[in-house]
């Protein structure tokens, strides 16, 4: 093999193309607006997924997911849906984030600020994965509304991040942002930051920082999400390539013990938990399954000690990556994807804390695999 020395001409040439892509990569640290998704690109779809969702005070729902190429790579973008009427229609593609060139857009998260702000995070990466990414964030303050004006985006940190922020009793946000350690882009792969970090706003959204960060053993791509438990304490949980690891902060998100396995199982897969109005907690996953198929809902009264309820969302195989929320009237949207590639479906349970409890659909608004959108 040719050594790369000073005197080789060889060593030059590998400095010129790290350079240049190096260079090309500094491309994704640029802002994408949200636009107006205008052209066939957007109707015509061959594949779809990872989707997120949110609802307005007034109902509406918006649902984001990401798409573009041929499968998840350099052409793909954010696309955002909404349904005026809880759930039972959609729009087609109204709002589009899709960065130039090689540049991605993916891994959509949406979420309503306390003071009913709707952010729209995604990730953006030169390439499949560029080692660095990058969360960006754009806002809008009328979600309620059909058509929305959206803010100037802004770059938050370094990473990727698809799981809504959590409040805490205080008011701090904490945003659960990753550079993914189970990836190498073979070039600035910044070994530092390769955790599930902790970034803090103290100020509704204004600066964020830096917090912390767990260290979960054979974590997959993270896509990790945190619990304020009743004694103070935060529950971090991750993907990890045998279902779910676990961290606990007790100093509000510093210091994080070491990471374990869960007791949760599942496959290697996105997860959702969250807390509810009820105070139950809410747990969606693959339960007592190992592949992506029967996707549950179950709830715990014990702070995740133990789960009860197990409502079954979907039997089949290839559903994942379910996210929630929690309208003001107490139903339950979980949102998920089916068959990326072939069926092209996100799907939709609305649900109810009795219905989870019962093992089955009593409350008479709930429905299953309701669709939102069919590439």
């Amino acid at each position: 093999m040719q050594a790369y020395t000073r005197n080789n001409p060889a060593y030059a040439s590998k400095l010129k193309e790290e350079r240049e892509l190096t260079e090309d990569k500094d491309l994704a640290l640029r802002p994408t607006r949200v636009t107006a998704a205008v052209g066939e690109m957007y109707l015509s779809r061959h594949w779809q997924g990872i989707p997120g969702i949110e609802c307005a005070g007034n109902g509406r729902l918006w649902a984001a997911f990401y798409s573009g190429g041929e499968e998840e790579g350099p052409d793909n973008y954010v696309a955002l849906v909404t349904s005026g009427d809880e759930g039972r229609t959609w729009s087609d593609v109204l709002y589009a984030v899709d960065p130039p060139g090689l540049v991605r857009a993916y891994d959509p998260c949406l979420w309503h600020d306390p003071s009913g702000r709707l952010w729209l995070f995604w990730a953006q990466s030169y390439g499949w994965y560029d080692g660095r990414c990058g969360v960006f964030a754009a806002t809008c303050d009328s979600s309620g509304d059909a058509s929305l004006v959206w803010s100037e985006p802004r770059r938050i940190a370094d990473g990727i991040m698809m799981n809504k922020p959590t409040v805490l009793v205080n008011g701090d946000w904490l945003l659960p942002i990753a550079v993914w350690a189970c990836e190498s882009s073979g070039l600035n792969d910044l070994p530092e930051e390769r955790f599930s970090n902790v970034w803090h706003s103290a100020d509704q959204g204004k600066t964020f920082r830096k917090l912390g960060h767990a260290d979960i053993p054979n974590r997959s791509f993270d896509e990790h999400m945190i619990v304020e438990r009743k004694d103070g304490s935060l529950w971090m949980l991750v993907r990890a390539f045998y279902g779910i690891g676990e961290s606990v902060s007790q100093d509000g998100g510093k210091t994080w013990t070491p990471g374990r396995q869960s007791p949760l199982g599942g496959p290697d897969s996105r997860f959702y938990i969250g807390r509810l109005r009820s105070g139950r907690l809410l747990l969606v996953n693959h339960y007592q399954y190992r592949r992506r198929s029967h996707l549950t809902a179950m709830l715990s009264e014990d702070e995740g000690r133990s789960w009860t309820g197990h409502l079954l969302l979907d039997e089949r195989s290839h559903v994942s990556y379910p996210d929630v929320v929690q309208a003001e009237d107490g139903r339950i949207f979980i949102i998920y994807d089916h068959e990326r590639s072939k069926a092209k479906e996100i799907l939709l349970a609305i649900v109810t804390e009795a219905d989870i409890l019962n093992g089955s659909l009593v409350s008479e608004q709930s429905v299953l695999k309701q669709l939102v959108n069919k590439a």
